[in-house]
């Protein structure tokens, strides 16, 4: 990933997800509908210029990553963007924290959520450009969604699901990596595919919310009231 590349990532990246808003606000389009129609264009838009300029970039790199292809200066500018976005968040953790949960009541404090928004899209636009190269643009979004979904399972607090976020994805690379260095896989489908098991085995064994838990209280509840109608 070359300086100029991870500029026009962070800048195609920005002009999406301003019309993800533009078209969430003067549209009576939720905002699914919105990011799948606005992604898809711009994704479409993307594979054409990299065809007509015949660019130096794989496109199969771009997609699905390429771990060995990370040089020096790719991981000093990664880098640079995680310790930015982590400080950012201590700094602004109340009120990324009040934006995104009640915006009412945030706007009755008197932060401006468009302001907000737009910096927590400016940091997940960071941490997308800068995870293209190891695992892809298709596989980035798993590794922003999967870790933050496995964590919710096992608790409540916020902080505390931030900390196995993080674990559970730096658990998920380094274990990937390691399958696709060993048995010569591809390394962002092996990242995913451990992270997908983490999430798994968290959906079926998570205290609180997994299923076989609940599917055990929900017996022994059944059983009980059985034993309380027969008495």
């Amino acid at each position: 990933m070359e300086l100029t590349f991870f500029l026009r990532g962070r800048f195609n990246w920005r002009v999406n997800s301003d019309w993800d808003r533009l078209c969430e606000s003067k549209q009576p389009h939720k905002n699914d509908s919105a990011i799948g129609i606005v992604f898809t264009a711009f994704f479409s838009i993307g594979i054409i210029l990299i065809t007509f300029l015949k660019s130096s970039s794989d496109l199969y790199h771009i997609l699905f990553g390429n771990v060995l292809a990370v040089r020096s200066s790719d991981m000093w500018i990664t880098l640079g963007i995680g310790i930015f976005i982590l400080l950012a968040v201590i700094v602004f953790y109340k009120e990324l924290l009040i934006s995104s949960f009640d915006p009412v009541i945030s706007s009755v404090y008197g932060l401006p959520n468009r302001m907000i928004h737009y910096f927590l899209m400016t940091l997940l636009t960071l941490v997308t450009v800068a995870s293209l190269q190891t695992v892809g643009i298709i596989l980035v979004v798993a590794m922003l969604i999967t870790p933050a979904a496995t964590a919710y399972l096992l608790t409540d607090r916020l902080w505390i699901m931030i900390y196995l976020s993080a674990f559970f994805g730096a658990v998920s690379a380094v274990v990937g990596l390691g399958l696709s260095f060993t048995y010569n896989l591809s390394s962002g489908a092996s990242i995913v595919l451990v992270a997908t098991i983490l999430f798994g085995s968290a959906f079926i064994f998570s205290p609180k919310q997994g299923i076989l838990w609940r599917s055990l209280k929900s017996k022994r509840k059944r059983t009980h009231l059985k034993k309380e109608a027969s008495m």
